[in-house]
């Protein structure tokens, strides 16, 4: 399955919030206070805590999920955890796209046929480039080693990917339309930038060609989780 490519004209439609929270209880809770949230990412943290409990609701309650594992393992092992992930029904699944090609083929085969897509990470968005340079020995400047890691998921069957705003417009211009950007890093103007380096605002991002676009901590950890939700999709 796919997820469609050119949501609503709806902002909302096109904003995935993250459930970063610890426990079930405080993720079901926002929940609660943002219904019209149609798009929800659990990731490691909170699957790890009570994920089987967190994903049976959000899917009681129709919604979509972004299950943002980054699973990174030997090709046998990434395949078999994304056989078994597939059984909750998640709408995206992340896998390293370092992982090589024959990781991403694996895991690729045994989502086939499913309502998953995976998407590949290309570089987290926390990794500026000069750790790309001096911590992890990588030669090439940022959006070279990110399009490289893309193009490299496409290649291997992959039909979306993770990756920072600031690489969408070059690289949607190397895979065309019918391929699938989702874009962490991305904060509202004036918002604190966290652990993330490279961002934009929601306005930038969709401009230059994220189809959807991944936001936490500016809404999950606002004094107003409800206006700042409001707020973003106004800004969009």
């Amino acid at each position: 399955m796919k997820i469609n490519l050119n949501p609503e004209k709806d902002p909302a439609s096109k904003i995935i919030v993250a459930l970063d929270f610890p426990t079930a209880i405080a993720a079901i809770n926002l929940c609660d206070r943002l219904p019209e949230v149609s798009f929800w990412k659990v990731g490691l943290e909170l699957f790890i805590a009570d994920g089987s409990t967190v994903l049976r609701e959000l899917k009681a309650r129709n919604k979509k999920i972004f299950l943002d594992l980054k699973l990174h393992d030997i090709p046998n092992t990434v395949a078999s955890a994304c056989r078994i992930a597939t059984k909750y029904g998640a709408d995206f699944l992340t896998i390293h796209a370092s992982g090589g090609k024959a990781m991403m083929q694996a895991a690729q085969a045994e989502v086939r046929g499913s309502t998953t897509q995976l998407l590949a990470i290309s570089l987290l968005t926390s990794i500026s480039a000069q750790e790309l340079a001096s911590d992890l020995k990588v030669s090439v400047e940022v959006p070279e080693y990110v399009a490289e890691m893309v193009v490299l998921a496409q290649k291997s069957g992959l039909t979306g990917a993770v990756c920072s705003p600031h690489e969408v417009a070059n690289l949607r211009s190397l895979l065309g339309d019918d391929f699938c950007f989702v874009t962490p890093g991305v904060r509202p103007t004036g918002a604190a930038l966290g652990d993330q380096s490279r961002v934009m605002t929601p306005k930038q991002a969709i401009a230059a060609g994220a189809n959807y676009l991944v936001i936490g901590r500016p809404i999950t950890a606002a004094i107003d989780p409800v206006s700042a939700w409001k707020q973003i999709c106004q800004d969009c």
